[in-house]
Parts: structure tokens; sequence; C-alpha cells
């Protein structure tokens, strides 16, 4: 199947007024109502693909944690009803650099402009809508930081990378900024693993980003934005956005498939630990090792996982693969923090 496949057909066809919720045609105010109970429940059964998100969190040699990151397994219940046909899923990593405030702005308020964006198209509507949907939501963010930053004294100078997935249906959008990555592991017919990067790294030395940060004015020494800012992209970084440092996100889209097993979304401090080859084997090693799960390790992770009453020996070892690689990280010489989140794909 072609990843840039056009979108899927609607799978619901009821049409909402937006202006009050209510189904089109009904006689009763009521309906409104139960035209969501009956389109939730049509969802949960019409539902191919179950992400559920996992995350692990270390300092590393910082001094203090500069990373955000938002689960939302359920996103849809975040969205106005307009897209009641839709199933939605949303994930995101933030590095900030600096200083923590932009990641922790950027994890706050950038699906809620993601949301207020969608909630104004059709979730079946073309691909470029939706991509558009989110490098608006992007740039609102950055104003809106930037904005914040500037009322401060001495102006905030911090910034963050971002690197975001949105899931509709069997669809995802991959969006990021800067270096952090998402990639998607997928099996063949054989059981072999194969790879696909959901992210394009934003390097100032890159020739197409070099020769923008150049047209506006900026520089590039030793790989760095004006000497200094390792990434040419990012939320926040307000001294270098005349330079040419924007917050217009790369975007792709993949369509999911019965072979995708799980998504990994990590800052940079991951990938100074680990190659993606080295994370995706290692990540494997762990969610197929049926011995993994004993009742220390249940114990460990209890807490850090949802609904951990249910004590599903994969789930939580999709949780260990996450704090297990998080720390080796370290231990492999990442001085960074180190941010990974594994979305489990279930169908």
């Amino acid at each position: 199947m072609d990843l840039f496949d056009d979108l899927p057909p609607p799978v619901c066809n009821e049409k909402i007024d937006q202006n009050g919720g209510q189904k089109v045609g009904s006689k009763r105010q009521g309906d409104a109502v139960d035209c969501r109970e009956e389109s939730k429940s049509k969802r949960s059964k019409d539902v191919k693909y179950k992400l559920r998100g996992f995350v692990a969190e270390r300092k590393g040699e910082r001094e203090d944690m500069q990373d955000a990151h938002v689960i939302l397994d359920e996103f849809l219940s975040e969205v106005t009803p307009a897209q009641v046909s839709c199933n939605m899923s949303y994930y995101a990593v933030f590095d900030g650099h600096v200083g923590p405030r932009a990641s922790q702005f950027a994890a706050k308020h950038l699906h809620e402009n993601i949301k207020k964006k969608i909630a104004k198209v059709d979730c079946h509507q073309s691909d470029k809508e939706i991509k558009k949907c989110l490098v608006d939501a992007y740039s609102l963010t950055d104003e809106q930081f930037l904005i914040e930053a500037s009322k401060e004294t001495p102006t905030l100078r911090d910034g963050s990378t971002a690197v975001s997935v949105l899931v509709i249906d069997d669809v995802l959008y991959a969006a990021n900024l800067g270096d952090s990555k998402a990639l998607l592991c997928r099996y063949n017919q054989e059981g072999k693993t194969s790879v696909i990067p959901l992210t394009k790294d934003h390097s100032p030395s890159e020739y197409n980003e070099r020769m923008r940060i150049q047209k506006a004015g900026g520089s590039v020494k030793d790989g760095r934005v004006q000497g200094i800012l390792e990434v040419s992209r990012s939320f926040g970084d307000g001294r270098f956005k005349h330079c040419g440092v924007v917050s217009t996100p790369d975007i792709k889209r993949c369509t999911l498939t019965d072979n995708d097993r799980f998504l990994v979304l990590a800052c940079d401090g991951l990938w100074k630990g680990f190659s993606v080859d080295a994370a995706v084997k290692y990540i494997n090693n762990i969610i197929n090792d049926e011995s993994i799960i004993c009742e220390k390790e249940i114990e460990e992770n209890k807490g850090m996982i949802k609904d951990s009453a249910e004590m599903d020996p994969v789930l939580y070892r999709f949780q260990t693969a996450c704090n297990r690689i998080a720390s080796d990280a370290i231990r492999n010489g990442s001085s960074d923090n180190v941010t990974v989140m594994i979305v489990s794909i279930t169908s």
C-alpha cells in the first residue's frame, strides 16, 4: 500500500449543524445528544486501530528538565461534535532549550490550537486542509509564545523543538520542528521489521535551511544559526526569528496498516545514545520478550500506565521499553534530557 494514498472515505455520513451540534433535519433539541451518543457508539465499533501512548523521561546530566510531552489517546473527546465520524489521537514531544518555558507552553497550547483549527473542517477533508490546520496551529502557538515572552523583563529567550503525531482514523500526520524525531515500526510478511521515518531534521547546515537563513540576513557558523542555535526551525527563539528561524513544520502523511506495531517519538537526547536502527531493535526485543513481565516490574511500573489494574503484560512491556531505553540512552553517553514516547498500535 502506498503510504501517500488518498484519505479513506468517511465512515459516517450523518450531517451535523456546527452552530448547535444538532443533527440536520432533527425536530427535537435532544436529538443532538442522541446523535453524538450514536456516533460515539458507532466510532467504538468502527475503530480499526487502537493506539496507546507510553512515556519515560530522564533529566540526564542537565540541571533541570526542559522537555515536555502530551499523550491524548482519545483526542476526539477534546474536539467539537463536528468530527463525530472520526477517531483521533494526538501525541507530542517538545525539547526545550535555554529554559523550559517554550516547551511547556507548546505542550499546553499546541493541541488546543490544533483542536480549534480542526473543529472548523470536516475530519475527512482533503489532505491539504488537514495539513493547513497543522501549519496554522504551529504558527499560532509560536506567535502566542513570543507575545508572552516579550512581556517578561528581560524578554524570554527560550525555544523548543517539536514533534507531534495526529492520527485521524487510520491516517497519521507527523509534524516537526528541529531535531526531535518520529518513526513508525512496521513488520513485513516475513516478520522482519522496517522503520519508516516520519520526520526530517531541521539543521542550519542543510542546504535549503541555510539558504533561507542567509536570505533573511542571518548566518550559519559551525553548523549553528549565528553560531549559537543548533536548529533552524523552532518555537520561540525570538532573537533568531529575524535570522530566518521559522515555526513552519514539515508534515508527512502515512496510512496505517495491519503490519504496524508501534510509533516512537523522541527528543535528540535519545538519538545521542542510540541510532534509529539500534533503538527500534532494542524496543522490539523488550516488547516481544514474554518473560519480561514479573511482579517486581509490575510494581515498578505501576502508576505509570493508564488502567494499571488491568495488569496487561503487553502494555507493561511497552512501558518497560520506555523506561529502559531512556535510562540506557544516558548510560550510552547522552548527557541531555531524554524523553521517549512509544505508541502501541493494535488492530
